[in-house]
Order: C-alpha cells, then structure tokens, then sequence
C-alpha cells in the first residue's frame, strides 16, 4: 500500500509537470508567432516614387522647383531615368522616406529613414509653411537602413552615402537653400552666406524662406561634400550638367540617380540589385 500511494503521488507530480511544460511550450509558441508578426510588419508595406532626380538631363531642379507646390514635374514613363515629381505622392501621408541611388533603376545604395513627425505628406514637409524659418531635423537616430552594393563608386563624397547623422529639410542660410542634407555633413549657420550646405535640390540665390529664385546663375540638382565656403572657394564640386551658369559651379561625374520613396508603414527598402519602379510592394 505505501508503494502504492508513493507510486501515484510520483505520477501526479510528472503530470503536474509535464503541465507546465506544455504551458511553457505554449508561452514560446506565442513568442515565435509575435516575433515572427515583428518581421513580417518590417518586411510589408508598399514604396512610392515620389521623386527622381538625373543630375544630367538637362532640367534642373533647384531648391524652388517642384518641391514646395508639388506640381507633377516628368512623366510616368521616364520616371526613374529624369527628372520627375508625382502630385499624387507628394501628398501622401507618410511614416517613412528611403532615399535610393541608383544606376538605370537597378539600386546602388539605399538609405531609409522614419520620420519624426508621422502621417505629414512631402507637401506638407516642404511646403511654405515649414520653409519659415525652414531648417527642420526630420529624422532621429539616423537611418533604421543603410544598404550600399559592393560594387558602388564615388561612395567618398556623395551627399547622402559619404556622411551620416540624420536628414535636414530646407536648410534655409541667408539667401542660399538646400532642400535634403545630411546633419553629419556640414548646416550653415542661419546667417552665414558661405554656399556650404550640400545636398539635394540647391540654390545660392533665392529667398529660401519665399521659395523665390533670384535670377537663375545658382540652382543645381546635386552638390557633392566637400568644405569650399563662398569667403575662399571658387570651385563647388557637382554631380552632372544641371545647374545655372553660376562661374563657381563646376560639373561633375553622376553618381547615379537618387530617388525619393516614402511609405506609410514599410520599415524596409529593397536590397543593392534590385529593380525599382513606382510602386513597391513589400
């Protein structure tokens, strides 16, 4: 009989045992399912060309063109080879931007980011009213993806894969404006007319604060890194042909395309090598 009764209490532990087991099993099967909900939310999501910008192709788009009216700007069948600017993008609620070079659509390198401030359009964000004062530190904690092809060049100077930090919007210094920079390259201070903001969509002379071009010498697409301040520099290094006949603006080798997507809730872009087109779907 005490075999007995030590017998059954042996069989009523193992069963309360191998309940909490079960309950552990089922607790990691719960953490797999929500880990694996964690990748499958980063790896979703669609992309949407909202700009391209071809240092090259004969149109130039300087800080006042395109970005503050959002007007389409190109067509949908060069999209991703000119100059080019979706309206129906443009004012998309966005939670994400990717900023891609590329080499005849193909990605070369790619860097995404997530906003700040979410569910504001590309309108909204360089609009007139965030271009006074301008000068806004859209990003924080610097990109959430960075991804370069082995085999990409010029890597040493490029305004958006040569520095790091995070992304300024409508660096507005005296009468000069930079639509896209870097915070890891250099910002000129407010007052400061030394042309030494460089970045994506430019121009030495303006009011970046109106979005008023004075005169056409000094939009460009692209300006490379560099330290050529206007009070000692006469040579500004960019990338292509589309600039104004400013004398200090001199052209450069492309580098590629660079294209603006954006995204609602896609956490991730594409990797070098991939085939890009308007719309991309995760």
């Amino acid at each position: 009989a005490v075999v007995s009764t030590q017998s059954t209490g042996l069989l009523e532990k193992i069963e309360a045992l191998q309940g909490e087991l079960s309950k552990v099993g089922a607790g990691q099967d719960k953490l797999n399912a929500l880990v694996a909900s964690k990748c499958d939310k980063k790896n979703s999501g669609t992309w949407y060309l909202g700009m391209n910008i071809n240092p090259a192709d004969g149109h130039i788009f300087g800080y006042t063109v395109g970005w503050a009216t959002g007007v389409d700007i190109g067509s949908a069948d060069e999209a991703l080879t000119k100059d080019y600017l979706s309206a129906n993008v443009w004012v998309k609620p966005a939670n994400y931007i990717a900023i891609v070079r590329h080499q005849q659509g193909v990605v070369d390198a790619v860097k995404v980011f997530k906003f700040k401030t979410s569910a504001e359009s590309l309108l909204t964000r360089f609009g007139l009213p965030n271009m006074n004062p301008g000068r806004q530190i859209v990003t924080s904690g610097g990109p959430i993806q960075e991804s370069v092809a082995d085999t990409a060049e010029n890597l040493g100077d490029d305004p958006i894969f040569s520095v790091g930090g995070d992304l300024a919007f409508n660096w507005a210094y005296t009468d000069n404006g930079c639509r896209i920079a870097l915070t890891g390259g250099h910002l000129s201070e407010v007052n400061a007319n030394d042309d030494n903001t460089h970045g994506l969509g430019n121009n030495y002379a303006c009011n970046p604060l109106t979005n008023t071009p004075n005169g056409a010498d000094w939009p460009h697409d692209i300006s490379n890194i560099q330290d050529c301040p206007l009070q000692s520099c006469r040579e500004v290094r960019l990338q292509g042909t589309d600039h104004g006949p400013g004398p200090h603006l001199k052209s450069g080798p492309v580098y590629g395309n660079y294209a603006i997507y954006v995204s609602w809730d896609a956490e991730s872009f594409p990797q070098p090598g991939a085939t890009l087109s308007a719309e991309i779907g995760l």
